[in-house]
């Protein structure tokens, strides 16, 4: 029997944290920017919408994610820490001489942003690689 009650408690918990997740997802704006001398790249969510600019000082497009893209998503954005955000190391440093455009991801939700550390356009540190993959993905023409 306690085990019963455990198990049910147990996936109480877990399919409740989902839903918070999501919705905190929907409350930020997230910001992928990749810079260099000849390259330009501003992904930005909020809520289900997504704005890419591959030029500067243009406004860029306007998408509105699917369903699936969305939940996707929020299943990475899940996984961040928005503390450590700010603590992860890049795993390469071409950036540093021009190999690489330099990356960043910005999280602003409730008032306070949380930034990464510079690192390498398509070569992000690993807790957050998922994510910011998924979001250049939709850039792909």
């Amino acid at each position: 029997m306690k085990k019963i009650i455990l198990i049910v408690l147990s996936l109480v918990l877990l399919s409740s944290c989902g839903p918070k997740m999501t919705q905190e997802m929907k409350e930020s704006t997230i910001t992928y920017q990749a810079l260099s001398r000849g390259f330009y790249m501003n992904v930005e969510i909020k809520g289900n919408h997504i704005i890419i600019n591959k030029e500067r000082e243009t406004t860029g497009d306007e998408y509105i994610l699917s369903n699936v893209e969305f939940k996707e998503l929020a299943a990475l954005y899940d996984k961040l820490s928005l503390k450590e955000l700010e603590s992860y190391k890049a795993p390469t440093e071409k950036r540093f001489y021009d190999g690489a455009a330099i990356g960043t991801l910005s999280v602003n939700y409730q008032g306070k942003i949380y930034n990464s550390q510079g690192f390498d356009h398509g070569n992000p540190p690993v807790e957050i690689a998922d994510f910011v993959n998924k979001l250049v993905s939709f850039t792909k023409d």
